[in-house]
């Protein structure tokens, strides 16, 4: 691309074809045969084999004593529970139940935190247990705990309330019946699954692949004696993503901490980042060794409801950060863990050949022989010479291709990091932040009160926020040496669109050639940097890893399979609470001993509710049953239960409001009238009452715009506030939120039947009047909105940064304004305003939409406005 795109044909409709075959799966192709069918042979339930194992033989009972078993009561075990998963430190729980009389009047089986512990330690059933292993470098042991990883596959595989979602089988999506549009979203729908099924069916037929997703990244434990721990997580891909990525689902497990060391007492740099390659791999390898056989050989395994597979779990791909991607595919640092580019041409616009998995095995099975031949064909096969790499040995392992894309720390904390520090240099930060203190709130946007040029130490969820404003802070600034700023417009343009396109929970090949077209335009643009002296490449692996997200999201779904986000978060379950529970000496066998207890505690919360529901047959699965429609939610009662006609006006900013509510009147009074013929006769309309009911605030609840019915509905909130002054005299400026309406009864594709407006004032007209004013029926039983109008969208958007440009529409210098029924309203939105090339001074966020001349209509504002404003 030597230019800016050019949109004088912008096609809205095939963007809405795009948008739309994602949302819904016409074809479903299942593999051949019998593979991921169950075995004839069933076992018994998950639940009743945990009766067996609590020695609860009173199933049928439902007494206190019965159904919390062992604990006597239902308040014995509440505390037990509280004390394990919400409750203090075991000292401060065991000086409670030292008052005296405490335990004996509330009934309790346990007079302290050690026969709490003994009970839970003895009587419920056990979990997959820890185990202490040391392994020695250079005369040091060094200590790893570890579980048994088929243990630990086989408790989630076999989880009761997960029996109902469990994948089996590898399939094929597709958006039309023909075929030629294939769907890609849970790991299943990959190509992976399906070409490794293939491979081991001419082995096994009839087998059930488990895929293994491991990931692995050091977490601080402390904040000043700067101790660490380097966890291992663990999960399958036969459940869906949306149980996976929710850690209060359980779908991950910990399966290690490994040596956190730094082998500082290796003087030497070099035989240092050998030594901590061959730790990493060896603690790897002892973990994932029993995946050697039981990949090839397979073993039985049931689900929740009893019914066997015979399964293998093969290890899928590894969700890290980039130097554990280098660690674990043994490359160099500042190279591609999965193609052979040049480190000196990582920022060419192409890829290079995919690593060569033979030829690296090759050189890695002369490790015996040691020396500068290892060394050497090492070096020829583009990898270090690493002794026994863990993947080396595993069943169906390509390492290099099972590097998953990683979006917090690739994206958001690399690419997005990098491009923020050009924009810096090319534009300064101070007209930067200038406009980051006068961007209008909305719904979903952060205000940055400082500007983001100061921010340190940027975590990955204000770099999404500031992906939702970065357009609008680049658009119309000029840049130095007379340089056009078209370019860096068009870069930061592209960067964003593979960023929000790249988390589709859903993809297509449409949106696929979408993400690379956005990726191609960025790197169509970027040379401006280089220009402007701000770079001199980019060669910057994070950037270039890019290249390789369509073929993974191909090969193992989208990219929120693997998001490391998720591992960011369980480090607070699994590795800083647990620390927070040890007495910080010797702390790991404390914390692992901790861990275990907490998941037997909550597999007994999760028995007893089903010992409550009655032992069903069937459980219900973590599976989410939501609402596929907009819903508007209004607050039962008012914010203000009378605000006058002259108050609207004044307080509101709602001017001519009894103009208008005349002519709502008149319009329902007499259908035939034109909108122009009801607001002339507004003032010979007769209104029964002097002061309504106001709301400040509109929920709406949307479905998810990817069709995924297992994601949470989008919540979102309009603000409809006066200037207030609360009881502490603090002065809180007025805010009122920009909407997207319909006004049309068939809308789309894009923007097309809508409109921005600018909401003013929501109320509902009390039922005593309503017979009223309608004659008896009951047209006015909803809410409705006084807003202003903007202009009407374009055909297209604007030529370089794709963005709609509105302004406030006026008549004879009045704002045009209407009543509308709040149905009318779809959704917030947010509106960039035209700065120009220096922003105004007596410009402020909470002015900004009453002075700016116009404004551009923000995509980046949620998921659902992205892919609707278009």
């Amino acid at each position: 691309m030597d230019g800016p795109p050019d949109l004088s044909n912008y096609d809205a409709a095939g963007h809405a074809a795009a948008e739309q075959n994602v949302s819904s799966s016409v074809r479903i192709d299942r593999f051949p045969g019998r593979a991921g069918k169950p075995l004839q042979n069933k076992t018994t339930t998950s639940y009743e084999a945990y009766s067996d194992q609590l020695g609860d033989h009173t199933v049928a009972r439902d007494t206190d004593a019965d159904l919390y078993h062992p604990f006597k009561s239902r308040i014995d075990w509440e505390i037990a529970r509280w004390a394990k998963l919400r409750g203090p430190s075991s000292t401060a729980f065991t000086e409670l139940l030292g008052i005296d009389g405490v335990a004996e009047q509330l009934g309790l089986s346990y007079h302290n935190t050690r026969e709490l512990n003994k009970i839970i330690d003895t009587k419920l059933p056990d979990r997959p247990s820890f185990r202490h292993d040391q392994l020695v470098v250079d005369g040091v042991a060094y200590d790893m705990w570890s579980r048994n990883i088929l243990h630990c596959i086989r408790s989630l595989f076999g989880r009761p309330e997960f029996a109902d979602v469990i994948i089996t089988a590898p399939e094929r999506h597709f958006a039309d019946a023909e075929g030629t549009v294939p769907l890609y979203h849970d790991m299943h729908t990959g190509k992976w699954w399906w070409a490794t099924q293939k491979r081991l069916e001419h082995l096994k037929p009839g087998a059930t692949i488990i895929p293994v997703i491991i990931s692995t990244d050091k977490t601080q434990l402390t904040q000043f004696r700067n101790k660490t721990a380097y966890p291992v997580y663990m999960t399958i891909g036969n459940l869906p993503k949306e149980i996976r990525r929710k850690p209060s689902m359980g779908g991950q497990m910990l399966i290690g901490y490994l040596p956190a060391t730094r082998l500082e007492h290796i003087t030497n740099l070099p035989s240092r980042r050998r030594a901590l390659a061959n730790l990493y791999h060896a603690c790897l390898g002892r973990i994932l060794a029993p995946l050697r056989s039981s990949g090839i050989d397979g073993l039985p395994m049931a689900t929740g409801h009893g019914v066997q597979y015979h399964c293998h779990p093969i290890l899928a791909c590894s969700a890290v950060d980039y130097p554990e991607q280098m660690l674990t595919v043994c490359c160099k640092y500042g190279e591609c863990p999965t193609c052979t580019v040049d480190r000196d041409k990582l920022g060419d616009d192409k890829e290079a050949a995919l690593r060569n998995l033979v030829e690296a095995i090759k050189a890695l099975d002369l490790a015996e022989e040691g020396g500068a031949a290892f060394a050497q064909a090492c070096e020829d096969a583009g990898i270090k010479p690493v002794y026994n790499p863990f993947w080396k040995s595993l069943p169906f392992v390509n390492i290099f291709r099972s590097i998953a894309p990683d979006i917090l720390h690739q994206l958001y904390q690399g690419v997005l990091k990098h491009l923020l520090a050009w924009l810096r240099a090319a534009f300064g930060a101070a007209e930067i932040d200038a406009r980051c203190r006068r961007m209008p709130p909305g719904h979903g946007t952060r205000f940055f009160s400082k500007g983001i040029c100061s921010l340190s130490r940027v975590s990955g969820s204000e770099h999404r926020d500031i992906c939702r404003i970065l357009l609008g802070l680049v658009i119309g600034l000029r840049l130095p040496g007379g340089f056009s700023p078209i370019r860096v417009i068009c870069a930061v343009r592209g960067i964003l669109d593979f960023l929000y396109l790249a988390q589709y929970p859903v993809h297509s090949k449409h949106t696929l050639d979408a993400m690379d077209t956005a990726l191609a335009e960025f790197h169509a643009n970027k040379d401006i940097f280089i220009q402007l002296g701000i770079r001199a490449h980019f060669n910057i692996p994070k950037l270039h890893f890019c290249f390789h997200y369509r073929d993974l999201i191909e090969n193992f779904g989208t990219t929120d399979n693997t998001n490391t986000e998720t591992t960011e978060r369980l480090h607070i379950d699994f590795t800083k609470d647990a620390y927070r529970a040890t007495n910080k000496k010797d702390e790991y066998p404390q914390m692992t001993t901790w861990l275990e207890r907490k998941e037997k505690v909550l597999c007994h919360e999760r028995y007893i509710s089903w010992r409550i529901a009655g032992c069903p047959s069937i459980i219900q699965s973590h599976s989410i049953a939501l609402s596929q429609t907009r819903q508007i939610k209004m607050a039962k009662h008012p914010s203000v239960k009378a605000v006058s006609f002259t108050d609207f006006e004044a307080v509101y900013g709602a001017a001519g409001f009894q103009n208008h509510l005349g002519a709502l009147i008149a319009q329902c009074q007499h259908p035939e009238y034109t909108p122009a013929q009801a607001f002339a006769a507004a003032p010979h309309t007769r209104i029964p009452f002097f002061s309504l009911p106001a709301f400040h605030y509109i929920k709406i609840s949307h479905p998810n715009p990817h069709g995924r019915q297992q994601i949470p509905n989008t919540l979102d909130s309009i603000h409809v506030l006066p200037a207030q002054t609360s009881r502490h005299g603090r002065k809180r400026a007025a805010r009122f939120d920009t909407v997207l309406v319909k006004i049309s009864d068939n809308p789309g594709p894009g923007v097309n039947g809508y409109r921005v407006a600018r909401v003013r004032a929501v109320f509902h007209i009390p039922e005593k009047y309503r017979r009223q004013i309608s004659g008896g029926d009951n047209q006015y039983a909803g809410h409705f909105a006084y807003v202003q109008w903007f202009t009407k969208f374009r055909s297209s958007p604007c030529l370089h940064h794709r963005l709609y440009e509105v302004s406030r529409s006026m008549k004879q210098g009045i704002p045009e304004a209407s009543i509308i029924p709040i149905e009318q309203i779809m959704q917030s939105v947010h509106l960039f305003p035209k700065f120009g090339a220096k922003v105004p001074h007596d410009w402020t966020s909470d002015t900004v939409l009453d002075l700016a001349p116009s404004f551009f209509v923000n995509c980046f504002q949620t998921p659902l406005a992205y892919k609707s404003i278009f």
